[in-house]
């Protein structure tokens, strides 16, 4: 038998064509969005001054399994993809366990991450409804970075709230931003009334992306000819995130493998839902029954300590409502470096899955723990990985450990989401060991659940 290769490319040609929408296969749907106004559930029209039209529709079409990929995103994607499915040799032999370690790349762009996979769609549809700016928020910048080539390559302007604690830490993010021509903005800002309201509550918060959806939302509904795009949490981004999940699928199918557990770090959910998703569907359908698992920071464990209740995706709470695990709109993580993962909900159809026990398991990785991982895989792979990936590079080593222990040859993937070189701030306190580890107390979380919105009939 050929031994498989440490890399694995496809070709362009079997670069997937559709996206899957993985709720057209669940049991049980997501609960519907409502209305902040009314708290009935929202009809697909009542988000267009938000969203773009045809991103509104692909948020609320639970029956159509597949959509075309535009030929114009196509060309896009032609650039970085099909990206890479790696196999850890040296760090299996390093582990010293017979489990099979794969890794999904992500990272090969300017943006260093999965983020690009949905900007590029957000774009073209904005560009094709006739708009000429957006806006978006962003953590730890890949989101506003990958939003920002986007909108270059379609000549549209864009607005990036990028959380304050992030935008301290990483200067070069915003250069990249504003090369691609955006313009950032750190949020809380005193550009809107949300921002000015928050700083006002708390002048010397880092902020999170609930803060930065929030002035985002509110700049795109005061702006002519603009609308909001999000790179997480929503439908219609685990949608265009699907393409990572599709290939690696059909890799691993060229290679005659499949994957006992997959793995996913967890902030909003795109990700972790893009990677899973056809195999999911394999479960949900009873052709497979893989294990899935998902990593969150446990500075911000919305899903490992959160509650599965309505609540605002935004501080200002502007937003619909979603049914999600979250610690409440209104909690601010510590300023961590893993910026990408620190947002107070999980996607709904990430919450509904967990909650369901299709996604079988949630766990959270103090940040030292972590960057333990990051720097392992850094020696032994060669690819320096972000803070939010590492997450699940951590996971993966306890996992093929365990299988060290027992003897058992399980195949492990995990999503490998981009790269870590604008975050040396933060391997550079790793490697000073001045790293600390903030885990929320139960009082704390016990403050922000108290704000949970009270919904007459439904969460009272």
């Amino acid at each position: 038998m050929a031994k498989i290769p440490h890399r694995l490319n496809l070709t362009e040609d079997q670069l997937p064509k559709q996206w899957y929408n993985l709720r057209a296969d669940m049991k049980e749907q997501p609960d519907p969005l409502l209305n902040p106004a009314t708290f009935q559930p929202i009809r697909t029209e009542e988000l267009y001054p938000i969203f773009c039209e045809e991103l509104a529709q692909q948020e609320t079409d639970s029956s159509t399994a597949y959509f075309d990929i535009p030929e114009e995103v196509l060309d896009i994607y032609k650039i970085y993809r099909p990206s890479p499915l790696g196999r850890a040799y040296n760090l299996e032999k390093a582990l010293g366990t017979p489990a099979k370690i794969y890794y999904k790349f992500e990272g090969n762009n300017t943006s260093g991450s999965h983020k690009l996979n949905s900007a590029v769609a957000q774009a073209y549809y904005a560009k094709q409804q006739g708009l000429t700016s957006l806006t978006t928020e962003t953590g730890a910048g890949q989101w506003g970075t990958a939003l920002s080539e986007a909108c270059s390559y379609f000549g549209l302007n864009l607005d990036v709230f990028m959380v304050k604690g992030s935008f301290m830490q990483k200067p070069y993010r915003k250069a990249v931003m504003q090369t691609f021509g955006a313009n950032v903005v750190a949020s809380p800002s005193d550009t809107t009334k949300v921002g000015r309201a928050i700083l006002a509550a708390n002048p010397d918060t880092t902020g999170s992306l609930g803060c930065a959806i929030s002035e985002a939302i509110e700049k795109a509904t005061t702006t002519p000819n603009c609308r909001y795009v999000l790179g997480s949490v929503l439908n219609q981004v685990l949608l265009h995130q699907s393409i990572i999940g599709l290939e690696a699928k059909t890799a691993m199918e060229q290679l005659g493998e499949y994957p006992d557990i997959v793995i996913g770090c967890a902030g909003g959910g795109s990700n972790l839902g893009g990677l899973i998703a056809p195999f999911m569907q394999d479960k949900l359908l009873g052709r497979k029954n893989p294990y899935f698992i998902a990593v969150e920071p446990a500075s911000c464990p919305s899903l490992t300590r959160g509650r599965y209740a309505y609540d605002f995706c935004d501080t200002g709470k502007v937003t619909p409502l979603a049914r999600m695990y979250t610690l409440g709109s209104g909690f601010i993580p510590s300023p961590n470096h893993a910026g990408g993962l620190r947002y107070h909900g999980m996607s709904p159809i990430v919450s509904k899955l967990y909650h369901d026990r299709y996604l079988d398991e949630a766990r959270s990785a103090e940040q030292t723990k972590v960057f333990d991982a990051a720097v392992q895989f850094a020696k032994l792979e060669t690819i320096l990985p972000a803070p939010e990936s590492a997450h699940a590079i951590r996971c993966a080593i306890d996992e093929a450990l365990k299988c060290k222990e027992t003897g058992e040859e399980k195949t492990i993937l995990f999503g490998l989401t981009g790269t870590g070189y604008f975050d040396m701030a933060a391997y550079t306190q790793y490697l000073e060991h001045s790293m600390t580890d903030y885990v929320p107390s139960d009082g704390d979380l016990q403050a922000s659940f108290d704000t949970l919105p009270k919904i007459p009939g439904i969460q009272d």
